[in-house]
């Protein structure tokens, strides 16, 4: 069961106890005093937490009733992300770390782990930049990237899941429209690219980061093994 600290809950197969099975009882009792479940629901769901024998027959239960932690305090509990998705609301916090970048005959790069602002500048004169967000933090849910490139270059780096806009303008230059019109996840933030290019360009791409390829590369190992494909 998952305690009130919204700690991970124990695998489902694993058998509850007595003291589990009570648990959920006195929370059902508790949901029925504050208004949220009716004679009839809390009925069903006490008999069934009474005869559960697993903690994923008990987890349901309470699925969509809230947890009090403390008196007058409500917290809830927070379900595990499944493999590989983000948790992008846990990423867009704090302030920026950087909020602009120069390369004139030289370049500049930010990645890593860096806070991308809400309006990053940078600047490109015979030289390049690169902005990678792949595991960035962001200041807001929208940032806008400005770009500058004469006579030379300023790529984009996003995760998947994130929507991009590009806003750019180039003459005998251009910015990369590729990315546009895909659908970003829920809460993810969106990237919006504007500047300007002349005799130069602005590319955006879209990657996965080095953790996250090993990862999508050991799944489809273990998928394969679990077919029998050797």
């Amino acid at each position: 069961m998952t305690d009130e600290s919204g700690s991970t809950p124990p695998v489902p197969e694993l058998r509850a106890s007595d003291a589990d099975r009570e648990l959920v009882a006195e929370r059902l009792r508790d949901a029925l005093a504050e208004g949220r479940l009716d004679m009839e629901e809390f009925g069903e769901r006490l008999d069934a937490a009474y005869q559960a024998r697993t903690y994923g027959e008990l987890t349901p239960l309470t699925k969509d009733l809230p947890v009090a932690s403390a008196p007058g305090a409500v917290s809830f509990v927070k379900e595990p992300l499944p493999e590989g998705a983000v948790d992008w609301g846990a990423r867009i916090r704090g302030e920026a770390s950087s909020t602009w970048g120069v390369g004139i005959m030289s370049g500049f790069q930010r990645k890593g782990r860096w806070t991308a602002p809400r309006r990053f500048n940078c600047f490109a004169f015979w030289g390049g930049g690169e902005i990678d967000l792949r595991e960035a933090d962001f200041e807001a849910r929208e940032i806008v990237i400005n770009c500058v490139a004469v006579m030379g270059g300023v790529n984009v780096v996003v995760p998947p899941g994130v929507e991009v806009v590009v806003r750019g303008i180039g003459i005998m230059g251009g910015f990369d429209h590729s990315e546009e019109g895909v659908p970003g996840d829920a809460g993810a933030p969106r990237v919006v690219v504007t500047g300007f290019a002349f005799w130069g360009g602005v590319g955006v791409e879209r990657k996965v980061t080095r953790a996250e390829k090993r990862r999508l590369k050991e799944a489809r190992r273990r998928g394969r093994l679990d077919r029998g494909d050797g």
